[in-house]
């Protein structure tokens, strides 16, 4: 018999379906992936709470329904190579691992890395997925045109190496504002330009790198 849902699972899902998450591939997918495996030992019981949580390096596991919002704004079907600007934890990555047919992540803190590849390869056994340690302002040119793009930090505004990096029909889904307040940016490629779409507002920490937010001594 198939594994039967963690209940903490069920609750989260259920509570992201009554604050507008419509689409069952999304769902589905959140309710197979164990969320506390992705964040602290310390903070385990507060895995399946709707919330970011720090994770070290100045860095958090977003909040669910933000997770669940981004990836249901890229409306992915299964067949799409998928740049995402901002391993973190991993979580938001299994995401995309399950709902896309291949996922470049690119993250600028090692330490994330290489434990979000240790968990997602390893113990989950997730074999569509490649990694970098980097600037992901600079994306991963060498590997473009990606049909989606994710960006899990905030950006000053639209990076132009990630929008030329993005094939045509293709979206980008990012976080655009100040540090401390974006809104979230649906942006689609058409005949070479970018349309786009506002969503919700919402807080990242900031993207960082050459295209993006300086780092501070």
């Amino acid at each position: 018999m198939p594994d039967q849902p963690d209940p903490r699972a069920l609750e989260l899902v259920n509570h992201l379906r009554q604050r507008g998450i419509s689409d069952a591939n999304v769902l589905d997918a959140l309710l197979s992936i164990p969320r506390d495996r992705f964040v602290p030992e310390s903070i385990q019981s507060n895995a399946w709470d709707d919330r970011a949580l720090p994770i070290g390096c100045d860095q958090t596991i977003s909040q669910p329904f933000m997770v669940a919002l981004m990836t249901q704004e890229l409306a992915l079907t299964g067949s799409e190579k998928v740049l995402e600007i901002g391993t973190g934890s991993g979580y938001q990555t299994a995401v995309l691992a399950k709902l896309s047919r291949e996922v470049f992540t690119v993250e600028r803190h090692k330490a994330l890395s290489e434990a979000a590849r240790k968990l997602l390869e390893g113990q989950l056994q997730l074999s569509n997925l490649r990694f970098r340690v980097g600037d992901g302002t600079i994306g991963w040119p060498e590997e473009a045109p990606f049909d989606r793009i994710l960006v899990t930090a905030a950006a000053p505004e639209l990076p132009e190496t990630l929008l030329n990096q993005l094939a045509e029909g293709g979206r980008i889904v990012v976080p655009i504002g100040s540090e401390s307040q974006q809104q979230l940016h649906v942006v689609d490629r058409r005949n070479g330009e970018p349309v786009h779409f506002h969503s919700v507002s919402c807080r990242f920490v900031p993207l960082v790198g050459e295209h993006g937010w300086k780092v501070r001594d």
